[in-house]
């Protein structure tokens, strides 16, 4: 392997890891902070990507706009949704056991399928990169890099900065934590729990909607794409631990650079390599690499 075809196996491990976290960051704030077991946050995912392909011709008709855009129009929509489902749902979910839980949150699933194959049908689709990032950078005199996918970097980094800038440096942040770690003593100082709750949904709905849009145009949109997302991302969860951010960013990393070498260095036991890595961790560390926060 050349110093190019390394480079450039790097930056897809980067670019994968990060793609990850935002998807896995949003489970991971309502699993670890809300404690409910959310199977349909891979449909959340998948939203995201129809969106990014029905969406367009809309807001192309609407607001004569592009890519972005559709971006900014479906970040709205997400937030809206996840408010809305949280209130009508999730809500009830908060005291019911885990089983419960895990129920409603499949029926869910199969609920956003339906609907899928009602609105958009059962095809695949492409999406359009935007002409401003269709480009690529020169790393030798025959490989390239696709700019787009820097792009899906440097957004994945500047969501994780700004969560944790709200996490731990505003008040807003300071109350989800208190929140939970102790539900009925942040109610007794007067503030609302349900509503922090609800805002806390949303942002998880929206960040993993956000990661299901801005993924499209490198990968197909299909039916079905959020079941393959869940199943990673809740071992990002365990590997970095229930309810922190900073471990599910670590664990997300480790996951890109694990599975995309693992794809090029030993292609027969790929598959099970990701598992392999949340064993080993487990048994050295049984909560995961980082406590919540």
């Amino acid at each position: 392997m050349d110093f190019a075809t390394f480079l450039i196996q790097c930056l897809n491990a980067l670019q994968y890891g990060l793609l990850l976290f935002l998807v896995a960051s949003g489970l991971t704030l309502i699993f670890g902070i809300m404690g409910v077991i959310n199977l349909a946050h891979g449909s959340f995912y998948m939203i995201g990507a129809y969106m990014a392909y029905a969406l367009a011709p809309f807001v192309a008709a609407t607001f004569g706009g592009g890519f972005f855009s559709t971006l900014a129009v479906g970040l709205v929509l997400s937030v809206v949704f996840g408010y809305v489902l949280e209130w009508a749902f999730y809500s009830y979910l908060y005291e019911r056991e885990h089983l419960q839980q895990v129920l409603m949150t499949y029926g869910l699933i199969l609920v956003f399928e339906e609907c899928r194959s009602l609105l958009v049908g059962d095809d695949v689709h492409g999406v359009p990169m935007p002409p401003v990032l269709s480009g690529a950078i020169a790393l030798s005199d025959v490989q390239q890099y696709p700019v787009y996918r820097l792009f899906i970097s440097g957004v994945c980094l500047a969501l994780a900065l700004g969560m944790y800038f709200v996490f731990t440096r505003t008040r807003l942040g300071m109350m989800i934590r208190a929140g939970a770690t102790n539900r009925e003593m942040v109610q007794s100082l007067g503030i609302d729990i349900s509503f922090l709750y609800r805002v806390v949904f949303a942002a998880g709905v929206a960040i993993a909607v956000l990661a299901g849009m801005v993924a499209s145009p490198v990968s197909s949109v299909y039916p079905g794409m959020g079941n393959s997302v869940l199943i990673i991302c809740f071992v990002v969860v365990v590997i970095g631990g229930i309810g922190s951010i900073r471990g599910a960013l670590l664990a997300a990393l480790l996951i890109g650079i694990v599975d995309t070498f693992g794809k090029v260095l030993l292609p027969q036991a790929a598959g099970v390599l990701v598992y392999v890595l949340m064993a080993l961790i487990l048994l050295w560390r049984p909560d995961g690499l980082f406590k919540a926060g």
